[in-house]
């Protein structure tokens, strides 16, 4: 039995089996941790959500929603601000069954934490003042909205947005909301009180200082207890330092798609073979 962190997929279904192949991947024994971003940019998103969806509802799977994930979700809400050329998400949004896969995809978390291990998973990072079970605390606050009733209205008119960019424990409303998303689907880069910077997309220039560093190298980091998985950051790469380990190696852009698993604490990995690299990374 083996349990694997596999990082952003955005469509990349046929490289996504090349992997668990090479990995000798028993459906039957092993579990899939899937580190967000499941759809988009990519050729085969409609595949890839279905093949998350089908190993989660076994319980073989599990995952958590990446930025191009709400994406998918503010896209089938009409949120048309954020369809863009380089989208794929046409094919979820005709397919028969897409109110199936809408209605799963909302219900799926921000954050998870491993029932014995100090390990969690989340899709971008959590805020340096943030401890772990506060940021557990936190995602249910977002994952409420997005399993109400009135969860379009909350995208199209509230979820998205950069301006709430600082964190207090007083913040309150839909700037909280906003925040609490930008930080786990979202965010790099934020100063040691948890200010968010959007700008810097690049992996860290150790000659540069600033005061906006990679969330995870700031020294009050209260969540230093736990390891954390996460994804979203394919210019960084291959990183397993500070009690993190990124996963998001660039597949979409000719990279790698990055399997690690937590009972060794190995990484594999599979070259992209597919022509598909977006004018724009996000």
């Amino acid at each position: 039995m083996a349990s694997y962190v596999i990082g952003d997929l955005q469509g990349c279904y046929e490289e996504l089996q090349a992997l668990l192949k090479q990995l000798q991947y028993n459906e039957e024994t092993d579990f899939l941790w899937f580190a967000g971003d499941i759809v988009n940019r990519g050729p085969n998103s409609l595949a890839c959500l279905e093949f998350v969806k089908r190993l989660q509802e076994q319980n073989k799977a599990q995952m958590v929603l990446g930025n191009h994930d709400f994406h998918l979700l503010a896209a089938y809400s009409g949120l048309e601000t954020y369809v863009s050329k380089s989208d794929t998400l046409a094919e979820i949004l005709q397919a028969p069954h897409a109110l199936d896969l809408i209605d799963w995809l909302r219900h799926q978390p921000l954050m998870l934490k491993h029932d014995f291990l100090p390990i969690a998973m989340v899709h971008a990072g959590i805020p340096p003042q943030w401890t772990i079970s506060e940021a557990l605390s936190y995602a249910k606050e977002v994952e409420t909205v997005l399993q109400s009733d009135s969860w379009k209205d909350a995208i199209k008119h509230h979820l998205f947005g950069s301006d709430a960019k600082t964190w207090s424990d007083t913040l309150d409303g839909w700037e909280r909301i906003r925040y609490i998303v930008n930080a786990f689907a979202r965010m790099r880069y934020c100063n040691d009180k948890g200010k968010l910077d959007f700008k810097q997309k690049m992996s860290p220039n150790p000659n540069e200082q600033t005061k906006y560093q990679p969330w995870f190298s700031h020294s009050n980091r209260k969540n230093k207890d736990y390891e954390i998985f996460f994804g979203h950051w394919s210019t960084l790469g291959a990183l397993d330092a500070y009690n993190i380990h990124s996963t998001d190696t660039g597949c979409l852009w000719g990279g790698e798609l990055t399997a690690y698993c937590l009972e060794d604490n190995t990484r594999h990995t599979l070259k992209c073979k597919m022509n598909c690299k977006p004018k724009k990374r996000s």
